[in-house]
């Protein structure tokens, strides 16, 4: 890894950020369920890598940690890195959560910014897709099987929104499960 590591529009993601607006659904039996939550994400600069001595990745590590508003319970725990290919401006999220779900996301960085100068960044991925898939154990397929996931961050000048869509077949029906959340460095 490299000290010299052009991060691009990664690079307005480092840093520790802290929200307290956060809002997730989630599935229940019979419904769903509204929990105001708050949030830490820590991400750090990690270098960039080479693959296959051809394709050069910037990357940043990060560290997700949820609590619900209600009780102070952790509730969502992730761990995951972000990167980015200069040369093809893709962006690229891995993630992990500790319920057996890996998600391998990813789309073209477009250079799209607000009015503000924040930067955009979107990605997705889907079972079924070829290039960007979700990986799980096989209780979660059978039980609470993730199909799709996308998400939208806005970051820039100390702030940070996202908002991130996860599409579950979980008792016995699609649940599209969202969270989002407004940040600060």
């Amino acid at each position: 890894m490299s000290e010299n590591t052009n991060y691009g529009p990664l690079s307005q993601l480092i840093g520790q950020w802290k929200g307290e607006k956060g809002i997730d659904l989630a599935p229940e039996p019979n419904g769903q369920e509204e929990n105001p939550y708050y949030e830490t994400i820590d991400y750090v600069a990690a270098g960039n890598v080479e693959n296959a001595e051809s394709q050069v990745l910037s990357i940043v590590r990060y560290h997700q940690v949820v609590k619900k508003k209600s009780d102070n319970d952790t509730f969502h725990d992730q761990i995951g890195f972000w990167m980015w290919d200069e040369n093809t401006n893709v962006i690229m999220h891995s993630l992990t959560i500790p319920r057996a779900v890996c998600v391998l996301a990813g789309g073209i960085y477009r250079n799209e910014t607000t009015d503000s100068g924040e930067v955009i960044l979107e990605v997705s991925a889907a079972v079924d897709d070829k290039e960007w898939g979700i990986l799980q154990s096989p209780f979660m397929k059978k039980n609470a099987k993730t199909t799709s996931f996308a998400q939208r961050i806005t970051v820039g000048n100390g702030k940070m929104t996202y908002k991130q869509t996860t599409m579950l077949d979980i008792y016995g029906r699609v649940f599209e499960h969202t969270d989002e959340n407004q940040l600060k460095l």
